[in-house]
């Protein structure tokens, strides 16, 4: 049974005071049965690390740079956040796709780059508006998929999670529906299993595309969905706790 994985990307928010706040709090309700992990901004990654001390939640950052390390001003390598004590790292978020320009072949290095560092890549895949709208949403998926496997190989996915953003679904009032959300968790596993079948049944793929409290147990209920990757909601504790709540009693229910 694939135990649910609950991650907060807190994006570019956050101030100390407020770090410790939160922290205080999921520490306070995390519970054993789901994996929760936190995604902080760069400068949040010790204090979040020295809050956290040895309780079960985990850290992780929000990008990398595919080198070891080198004259990247501005940049983080995987091997610096792994020393820094993160153990996941998002690689492909759609932000990272739209604003900052990443392609297929520089998600791949990340991806790589992560798995070099033992760090575990949530690699983040999905499709915009306009290429649902076109019915590209399988293609899309298919190649953003398709072009890590091909690069970094389909074995590396034994140490990945992979969250499915609908783009179209995120702050724009638009929801997809629990079975909308199925339908392409279900063809990501296919397209795994494809590649191997062990690690289709495996692997977690997160819903990606605004989980709310008011969502989560009907978006979890669904058989492909393995857990969420959480924006908005993650930046409060009590909202935070409520869907890793919806993930347990998953648990659960299908134990």
């Amino acid at each position: 049974m694939r135990k649910p994985i609950i991650a907060g990307n807190w994006k570019m928010h956050g101030s100390m005071s407020q770090v410790k706040t939160l922290i205080d709090g999921i520490k306070q309700g995390a519970v054993a049965d789901v994996s929760t992990i936190v995604l902080p901004t760069f400068i949040h990654i010790k204090p979040v690390i020295d809050l956290l001390g040895n309780s079960a939640v985990k850290c992780g950052a929000q990008d990398l740079y595919p080198g070891i390390q080198g004259a990247y001003t501005g940049e983080v390598s995987g091997t610096m956040l792994k020393d820094a004590g993160c153990d996941y790292v998002l690689v492909g978020h759609s932000e990272r796709r739209t604003i900052f320009h990443e392609d297929l072949s520089l998600i791949a290095a990340k991806f790589k780059a992560a798995i070099e560092a033992g760090l575990t890549p949530i690699l983040c895949i999905g499709e915009t508006q306009a290429q649902r709208e076109r019915g590209e949403t399988e293609e899309v998926i298919r190649e953003q998929l398709e072009s890590v496997i091909q690069f970094a190989g389909i074995d590396a996915f034994r140490q990945a999670v992979i969250a499915y953003e609908p783009v179209w679904a995120i702050g724009t009032g638009l929801t997809a529906s629990p079975e909308q959300a199925q339908e392409v968790h279900a063809f990501i596993r296919n397209l795994l299993t494809q590649n191997n079948v062990d690690i289709a049944k495996t692997i977690c793929i997160l819903y990606g595309g605004s989980m709310k409290p008011d969502n989560a147990a009907s978006l979890l209920a669904m058989p492909d969905i393995d857990g969420g990757l959480i924006g908005g909601a993650s930046l409060d504790a009590g909202s935070f706790l409520a869907i890793c709540a919806a993930a347990s009693l998953k648990q659960v229910l299908t134990s």
